[in-house]
């Protein structure tokens, strides 16, 4: 039996509206269309669509929306426990509008509790209509019942914030947020004459978002609600501005149809949401297989601690590690400093849809500020960076730090939002969206700005370059990757390995935050962001375009309307993906630019965040586990499939435990115990795999040292494949600490983990032997289910001493008969062992005098007792390298000398 059949809220029953279905059916390309590559090198984009019209669109003729905040509230000291979500008015629709703001404009009225408030659900004589049965515990808050989902350290980190939202379908922004603004439309850039005081650039639109339709350009139709799902249902898009230490409550409502077939054809009423990639517990982190249903709602505790909270920094000393105190101080906390986060993201992570999901707008960005990274750029305490911000506000400026999330769309011949969820290579759309809006553009000051890059699609990469009107690029800094700010800032000059004014491949899911400067241009210059990376298909990235290409339209998609209909029916010569996608445009001066020079903090100069470097010593002791992501013969009829630590490919089970680290293993100096993942794959496709909870530092990519971008930062989504920027395979160190409970790890093409690349992965507590079961949420309430584990969960890959969580046998005696490499034939060792207690031991190779080095290959032992490792390639040595040796069976070699050959 699948996992899912086991799952008993898997809809089984009849569409109650099939002609909801037809209607996306009718935009799916002819048959033959997508396997003609598009008739002409356009490839299969949009995947098994046909073109999507631009309804006499032209480029640049939008302002940008910039985020909206959702805003927060302290919680009330009294909470009524009497109104709950507005009940729609039939099954195939959303709450009336004016109800549910009505509703979200109040205090949480029912109050946030350690465990799962066991309410009966409001709508429940309406569902059990609508199913035609009665229900058994229906309950209002969907989190799972008991102990095992119960808030952890409550009492350490109750909640002190809070805010609410529905996800519900599109409709018109009537204000709701305007007063929950910091900047109140009243300071900086939002107040009157400011660049942002009006949110749309139309008249009507001065100092509110009231009015704003949920369209991708003024000339396009409004989205139906069955067609887009947002945070709130509106836009612009929602921003959560988040303090470290002020612990925040996340009640999401679900406020889509009951009928799961009101959906425009993609798209399931059934979420769950994931914090990425903050440190939080594990039952507000999103996990796949505990979603609601519609009506209820999900308590999301985020305690905003920072990690490092129980063994670093523990008497709250440092000031690196704090908040701003809201009077331009610093509210000390505990914590490693290192680890202070900033660009974030939180989004649905519905098992087998969270690419529909997602792509369907359900989606929001988050910014962490910290004493570091305060969002006041005037603030010269010493500690606080000085980021590209503003200087009104204590914190949280954003009059020049803005957040843009990229992401490709495709919609049917009506303009509405559309989908392909037949394939499952990926799917790729045909027009560049930023902050929802096609092609928009932005004004700017000529200063430094922080731009915060989400990628948000859900199968496509993008490479972006900026270029001034000549097409000329402009370089710029980089100085966060994921949600971490680096140690030095990366100049992409040309040197160091960066292209000018080009940056890497940015995967789904990636965050990059750059500082760009504009003091060069003059007021009425423009620039553009420029996507130069190319797909054919779903699986990866196929080609960087030469930018020059790009700019004098020498590279560019055209789409062809064969029949005269008015309608293009295909593209052709390219990916329409590939070409400009935003606007900016430099408007005079306004006051001084008092935020720090990223020039100032690159390699060799002042450190912004210094990484968390492990030690040789825990990395020559930590734990080994590997992660194998390609296309095999898995458990069920879903492609794609993990391989743990060498074993049987899965795909996605959320009752099957694949890792288990343990909160107990704590380094010498209190630091979680380190371990080592490598994630690998083979050729023909990419995936960008995310790790839920913790960062990682990047090791060695196909046994390389990282690039400059990756070697400063922490990370939490590991590119790997055949794309530009990335590699085959991937090494990086990662420890866990605070919190326990059910994790994943996954690619973040959702279309991948939704087919089945997703695996579950638990932090376990100290003398922890019992599994955690797994939810299984239904309309009559949540059942759970035995969960089982692989024999390498709690022991890894067998790799470095104790990876079975005792001392390594003793008595095992490793020697080398052969070392030697040969640029043109690669590495070959051979050598015995002797004297293992264990059948089979595997022997493996590093580059180096410690086994911190590059790994070249492994082996098991044969049956004689001598083994050998071949590999064609991999790490290139010096004249001047050695190896080291480690084995399964206990013993090391370290330091052995090699021979170079011809």
């Amino acid at each position: 039996m699948s996992p899912k059949q086991r799952i008993p809220s898997h809809f089984s029953g009849p569409l109650r509206a099939p002609f909801l279905v037809l209607l996306v059916l009718s935009g799916l390309a002819p048959m033959g269309a997508a396997a003609q590559g598009g008739g002409g090198g356009g490839g299969d984009i949009p995947t098994g669509l046909l073109p999507s019209p631009r309804f006499g669109a032209q480029p640049f003729t939008q302002q940008l929306l910039l985020f909206e905040e959702f805003g927060t509230d302290n919680l009330p000291t009294t909470f009524l426990g009497t109104r709950s979500l507005p009940l729609p008015s039939d099954n195939t629709s959303c709450p009336d509008s004016a109800a549910l703001d009505a509703f979200l404009a109040r205090p949480l009225s029912v109050v946030p509790e350690r465990e799962c408030n066991d309410d009966v659900h409001p709508w429940r004589a309406r569902l059990e209509e609508f199913l035609g049965r009665a229900l058994l515990d229906p309950r209002a808050e969907g989190r799972p019942p008991g102990e095992g989902w119960s808030h952890q350290r409550w009492l350490e980190f109750p909640p002190q914030i809070g805010f609410q939202s529905a996800q519900t379908g599109a409709r018109d922004n009537r204000g709701l947020r305007d007063s929950k603004q910091r900047h109140r439309y009243r300071l900086g850039e939002f107040a009157p004459g400011g660049l942002y005081h009006n949110t749309a650039g139309t008249l009507g639109q001065a100092g509110t978002t009231r009015g704003i339709s949920v369209r991708f350009h003024p000339n396009m139709p409004a989205q139906d609600p069955l067609s887009l799902w947002t945070f709130d249902g509106t836009l612009p898009p929602k921003l959560l501005m988040a303090r470290y230490g002020q612990s925040i409550v996340f009640r999401h409502f679900n406020a889509l149809p009951i009928d799961p077939s009101a959906n425009m054809g993609f798209g399931t009423h059934t979420i769950t949401t994931h914090e990425h990639n903050g440190h939080t517990p594990a039952e507000s982190d999103g996990f796949a297989n505990a979603f609601i249903f519609p009506g209820q709602y999900y308590d999301y505790r985020w305690p905003m601690i920072i990690a490092g909270h129980d063994s670093v920094n523990v008497t709250a000393s440092d000031p690196r590690a704090g908040s701003p105190d809201g009077r331009g101080g610093i509210r000390r906390l505990r914590g490693d400093f290192r680890e202070t986060m900033s660009t974030h993201w939180f989004h649905d992570h519905m098992l087998d849809h969270t690419a529909q999901n997602v792509y369907k707008g359900n989606a929001a960005m988050m910014n962490y500020y910290s004493s570091i990274d305060r969002g006041n750029e005037a603030i010269n305490d010493g500690v606080n960076l000085r980021l590209p911000s503003g200087t009104a506000l204590d914190w949280g400026n954003r009059d020049y730090d803005v957040n843009l999330v990229v992401a490709d769309k495709a919609w049917d011949r009506n303009g509405q939002l559309a989908f392909n969820i037949f394939n499952t290579d990926g799917f790729l759309g045909d027009h560049v969206l930023v902050n929802w809006q096609l092609e928009p553009y932005l004004d700017v000051r000529p200063r430094r700005y922080r731009f915060r890059i989400l990628n948000g699609a859900v199968s496509r990469y993008f490479k972006l370059a900026l270029v001034n009107e000549s097409g000329v690029p402009v370089p710029f800094h980089m100085i966060a990757n994921d949600g971490n700010i680096m140690e030095h800032a990366v100049a992409f000059d040309g040197t160091l390995g960066t292209q000018r004014g080009i940056l890497p491949e940015q995967g789904i899911a990636e965050r990059y935050d750059i500082v760009v400067d504009f003091s060069a241009f003059q007021p009425g210059s423009r620039l553009y962001f420029v996507n130069v990376l190319e797909h054919q298909d779903g699986k990866g990235p196929k080609d960087v375009i030469p930018l020059p290409d790009v700019i004098s339209g020498a590279y560019r998609a055209v789409a062809r309307d064969d029949n005269g209909d008015g309608f293009p029916e295909r593209w052709e010569n390219g990916d329409p993906c590939v070409g400009k996608i935003m606007e900016f445009r430099v408007r005079a001066a306004s006051g001084p630019d008092l935020s720090m020079n990223p020039g100032e903090f690159t390699a060799g100069k002042k450190k912004m965040i210094p990484l968390p470097r492990p030690s040789s010593n825990e990395l020559a002791n930590a734990r080994h586990r590997s992660f194998e992501f390609g296309r095999s013969s898995g458990t069920d009829e879903a492609p794609w499939t993990i391989k743990t630590d060498g074993g049987q490919a899965f795909g996605a089970d959320p009752t099957l435990l694949s890792a288990a680290p343990n909160l107990g293993e704590l380094s010498a100096d209190g630091l979680g115990h380190l371990e080592i993942w490598k994630l690998s794959t083979g050729g023909g496709w990419s995936h960008p795999v995310h790790v839920h909870f913790e960062e990682g530092i990047v090791l060695s990519r196909d046994g390389n040292p990282p690039p400059e971008w990756e070697k400063w930062a922490r990370k939490d989504v590991y590119r790997i494949g055949d794309g530009p920027d990335t590699s085959r395979e991937i090494e990086f160190s990662i420890r866990f600490r605070e919190f326990a409970g059910t994790y994943m790890e996954h690619c973040h093409n959702t279309q991948h983990e939704d087919t089945a690349m997703l695996l579950r992965w638990d932090v376990e507590r100290p003398g922890q032997f019992t599994l955690l079961p797994a939810p299984m949420p239904s309309w009559d309430g949540i059942q759970f289910v035995e969960s089982t584990s692989l024999p390498t969960a709690r022991t890894g890959d067998g790799f470095g001493p104790g990876g079975d969580g005792t001392p390594p046998p003793a008595g095992e005696v490793l020697r080398t008969t052969l070392v030697e490499y040969s640029p043109t034939r690669g590495w070959r060792i051979s050598g015995t062992s002797t004297g293992a207690t264990i059948a089979s031991p595997r022997i493996r190779a590093h580059v180096g005098s410690t086994l911190a080095g590059a790994v070249i290959g492994s082996t098991v032992r044969r049956a004689d007792g001598t083994w050998l490792i071949r590999v064609a390639g991999g790490p290139v040595p010096d004249a001047s390298s050695t190896i080291s040796l480690e084995s399964t069976g206990g013993a090391t070699l370290l330091a052995v000398p090699l021979s170079l050959q011809p």
